[in-house]
């Protein structure tokens, strides 16, 4: 029976196209290679290699034999390393899914945060405002700004609460009446966040006060971001969360508006595979992800 040492001292010979120098790539002796490489072709009842004293050249049977197993060895090689990896918990490729804003404003200083502490980890992160299905889609967790989650096939941790404000620029209001109250709101005014094309439902509590408004469907996006730009040209009002309005806050680009009012705050959670067991990058990516936003939450958020 062919046993894979020997073929894989085959296809180096093949490589090399000399038995000394494939015997220095595989650290063995000259006599080794040839002894195996002999035998190989006894138990093959094929010539793999012609032997001459200037040259050596593959056979027929033996440019077959490396065509085919070659991509075979490989295989095994890239199966191995990946069994190796998913079972090492500071090595190997992580496939995350996030959404664009967070993606871009707070991502990646986490990222490269989780690079400095793990530098063999491979990270592959995928931005995108539109839900992935994380059973169906190919990514090892996803993380998700959103309504609290209703979905019972997967897994998900709670990392914190986002908060949100009702936002707009100072020059709409050159227009329009500023509102003091959530009655006081135009529906032609309000920007509504929906990846289905369907009017945002704010829901604002001031104390024991509630209130539920409606936005128009006159201009709605999944994308904070676009909204966010829409608002600060003085195109209506929009609820988004704090990572995004932040800054234009502090600079003046926008204001918050009903400040007695608290729209309700989203969750910032880890969605999960419906796995038996964290694999081992997984679980990592998990706890510097929890640990990094209890410390840099208010700077954050």
């Amino acid at each position: 029976m062919t046993d894979l040492k020997s073929i894989r001292v085959f296809l180096e010979v093949a490589a090399k196209l000399n038995f000394a120098a494939a015997a220095r790539s595989l650290q063995m002796t000259p006599a080794s290679v040839t002894r195996i490489v002999s035998k190989l072709e006894d138990d093959m009842g094929q010539q793999l290699f012609v032997r001459t004293t200037r040259q050596v050249s593959m056979t027929t049977a033996g440019a077959i034999a490396a065509t085919r197993y070659r991509p075979i060895v490989e295989e095994l090689d890239r199966t191995t390393a990946d069994i190796t990896k998913a079972s090492r918990p500071d090595m190997g490729r992580l496939r995350i899914n996030a959404p664009m804003s967070l993606g871009v404003r707070v991502m990646p200083q986490l990222v490269e945060s989780f690079r400095l502490a793990y530098p063999r980890i491979e990270l592959e992160v995928f931005l995108t405002d539109t839900l992935v299905d994380i059973i169906e889609g190919e990514c090892d967790l996803a993380v998700r700004v959103s309504e609290p989650p209703t979905d019972k096939s997967t897994i998900w941790r709670k990392i914190c609460q986002v908060p949100r404000h009702v936002i707009a620029a100072p020059s709409l209001f050159q227009r329009v009446p500023k509102p003091l109250s959530p009655d006081d709101l135009k529906q032609d005014t309000l920007l509504g966040y929906s990846d289905q094309g369907r009017a945002e439902i704010w829901k604002l509590r001031n104390g024991g006060q509630r209130r539920d408004v409606k936005t128009s469907t006159k201009v709605i996006s999944n994308s904070g971001d676009f909204l966010y730009s829409v608002a600060a040209a003085g195109g209506g009002i929009c609820v988004l969360p704090d990572f995004i309005v932040r800054q234009g806050l502090e600079t003046g680009e926008v204001e918050k508006l009903l400040p007695d009012w608290e729209a309700s705050p989203l969750w910032l959670t880890l969605f999960y595979p419906p796995y038996e067991q964290f694999p081992p990058l997984v679980a990592t990516f998990t706890d510097f992800f929890e640990a990094y936003m209890r410390e840099y939450k208010g700077m954050i958020f």
